[in-house]
């Protein structure tokens, strides 16, 4: 059974990135620099990972879940202090993009987030000896610079991932996803995260859950085309067929594009 999504509690946490919100036009220069306040966060530089920089996920805001917005060069995180990671990761992907990726080095420098209160934050510890690969949610293939290569090493874009699993067909997904925005004609949304069982599983000093199941949804917004990939957190499973938005949005409870209606 998945963890419930009371009704009463859909909201977006990304309200502070919708245009006229209080903004700086600092751009972070470390992967910590962009210390958030709080949570809905403070940041509001964003609005380029949403479609028409406006449309803002709905998700369950309950306290207990302790969610903060982290925002990085190439994606944004929505990050719960309860399970230590990520519960969504959104990327904004083009052609471009894509192709200045295939020069980066890959620096596997796990870090712990310092944007993180040390109690809602894992370490590259949590997972040793766990039997779990450290499973990015926004790929390192996917970076366009150095900078944004290091950040997605935070351990606030990892999950507990079953190692077979992470570098089998996950890594089919994302390279699927990357071939498509290679031939999309304009950017593409993704959308990236965990899901929990009501009684999780935990590693580490810090307890950091394992997910049960792990989804990808992609939006071309030229197209208003949507579809996504649902998997379990098992070594033995092989790349699923894609289901529709519609299916994401019951199994999840997050209305990932209101108002859209995106066609599969």
């Amino acid at each position: 059974m998945l963890l419930p999504v009371p009704a009463s509690a859909f909201d977006s946490p990304f309200k502070s990135f919708l245009p006229g919100s209080a903004r700086t036009d600092e751009q972070p220069a470390t992967p910590a620099a962009d210390a958030p306040r709080g949570y809905p966060g403070s940041s509001s530089r964003c609005p380029q990972f949403f479609p028409q920089k406006s449309v803002l996920p709905r998700i369950d805001l309950s306290p207990q879940r302790r969610l903060r917005e982290l925002c990085f060069d190439a994606f944004a995180v929505v990050h719960s202090g309860q399970s230590r990671t990520p519960v969504l990761v959104i990327e904004r992907l083009t052609r471009r993009q894509l192709q200045d990726a295939r020069g980066e080095e890959r620096t596997n420098r796990f870090y712990p987030e310092a944007r993180l209160p040390s109690a809602d934050r894992a370490t590259p510890d949590d997972y040793r000896n766990s039997g779990f690969d450290r499973g990015h949610m926004a790929p390192a293939a996917d970076m366009p610079t150095a900078q944004a290569m290091a950040q997605s090493f935070s351990m606030a874009n990892m999950v507990p991932q079953a190692q077979q699993n992470n570098r089998g067909p996950w890594a089919d997904i994302e390279q699927a996803t990357r071939k498509y925005v290679m031939r999309s004609q304009g950017a593409v949304q993704v959308y990236t995260g965990p899901m929990f069982p009501k009684r999780p599983r935990t590693i580490g000093d810090n307890q950091v859950w394992v997910p049960s199941q792990l989804y990808k949804l992609v939006y071309d917004e030229s197209e208003n085309r949507a579809w996504a990939y649902w998997i379990d957190n098992r070594d033995d499973v092989q790349m699923p067929r894609p289901i529709s938005y519609a299916e994401l949005v019951k199994r999840t409870g997050i209305e990932f594009l209101p108002g859209l209606n995106p066609k599969q």
